[in-house]
């Protein structure tokens, strides 16, 4: 279901990667389908089998087209699990059943309620979280969010086991200085950029209530470039549009944020939140229950898609120094504390030995 590795953008293919790496340290062999527009043909991945599949590159078939194949490949693979990532991809979980392989599905978030699809792309997405829930021997899902809606009838084999991240160590200050920023003194937005993730609300806000201060955008469109040109017009002249950005680059800008600004309608657990936190740097998120999950007690909200809350909670936090340490501090605490990626692992691994045995 996932795009491919090396992960470059999107939370599933940093999920993927990361639990991928883990399982090769552990001694597992693991093989990672992957759709040629995402992993170049000389990708490599140390002790990970990448296998490029074809796709039908368009908005609405990329994900089906490629899960097909990687389906069909699967069935004759000699794999103990095969495990499907997203509601999309989840509707031909059944089909390495018939044939006796244990299957795992990972829901990230309730993807029908994304506002680029269309009706027709909602239903069968609709239909995907059925079969999230129907098929697979096992169903894992990212929140405890998602766990109450899941847990409606049979639940026996609906797991709750979260995204994590890793606690970074202090990086260098260099890539800000080349973007012409300084540290502490900028607002950060990383994601994709598309309408659920909210960045229309933030470039509003931003240059209504804080014009002075950067707003730095990391990330780029998938399928959306009407959406991107229009965030673009609305934003204040201090924004800065980066594109994709990834390594020490996207490392410096989220440890050295004044502001990390979540604005998302829909989430299933954010890594680019999470990330945030890890680096002690405070986060400012919509007030929607994924968000407030994590951000209880060490962040702050604002009322999802209220321009106006959102730009006087920018007033209130970014001049607040002292206030914003003490978020970022409790922040890193919390990601130690729950979303650590060798728990997630351990986790995974263990239900994959239950499904076995």
């Amino acid at each position: 279901g996932q795009k491919g590795l090396p992960a470059t953008y999107g939370g599933i293919e940093r999920h993927v990667e990361e639990l991928a790496r883990r399982f090769v340290d552990r001694g597992h062999q693991v093989d990672v389908y992957c759709r040629p527009h995402y992993t170049p043909a000389d990708a490599e991945m140390p002790g990970i089998r990448l296998i490029r599949l074809p796709s039908i590159h368009t908005k609405h078939l990329d994900a089906l087209s490629h899960t097909a194949v990687a389906t069909a490949h699967a069935l004759f693979a000699k794999a103990d699990v095969v495990h499907y990532h997203a509601l999309g991809p989840s509707a031909l979980s059944w089909c390495p059943r018939v044939v006796g392989k244990k299957v795992v599905v990972t829901v990230h978030g309730l993807d029908w309620r994304r506002e680029k699809w269309g009706p027709v792309a909602s239903q069968l997405l609709r239909f995907g979280e059925w079969s999230a829930h129907a098929c697979p021997h096992a169903t894992i899902v990212v929140s405890k969010t998602l766990l109450e809606h899941f847990a409606e009838g049979s639940q026996d084999h609906i797991h709750y086991v979260p995204n994590g991240t890793e606690l970074p160590s202090p990086g260098p200050k260099a890539p800000l200085e080349a973007l012409g920023l300084r540290p502490d003194g900028f607002l950060l937005f990383v994601g994709r950029l598309v309408p659920e993730k909210g960045l229309h609300h933030l470039v509003r806000a931003a240059k209504e209530a804080v014009p002075d201060w950067p707003l730095v955008i990391a990330g780029g469109g998938h399928f959306t470039d009407d959406y991107v040109e229009s965030c673009r017009s609305e934003a204040g002249e201090s924004a800065r549009f980066l594109g994709p950005v990834y390594g020490e680059r996207l490392a410096a800008l989220q440890q050295h944020a004044a502001l990390v600004v979540a604005p998302s309608s829909l989430e299933g657990l954010s890594i680019a939140l999470l990330e945030a936190m890890s680096y002690g740097t405070a986060v400012l998120g919509s007030d929607i229950p994924e968000n407030r999950e994590v951000l209880d007690g060490v962040g702050e909200t604002f009322r999802e898609g209220d321009v106006a809350d959102l730009g006087r909670r920018l007033r209130e936090l970014l001049p607040d120094g002292p206030r914003r340490a003490a978020m970022g501090e409790a922040g890193r605490q919390r990601i130690a504390d729950e979303y650590d990626w060798e728990r997630v692992t351990d986790r995974t691994l263990e239900l994959y030995s239950e499904l076995l045995a």
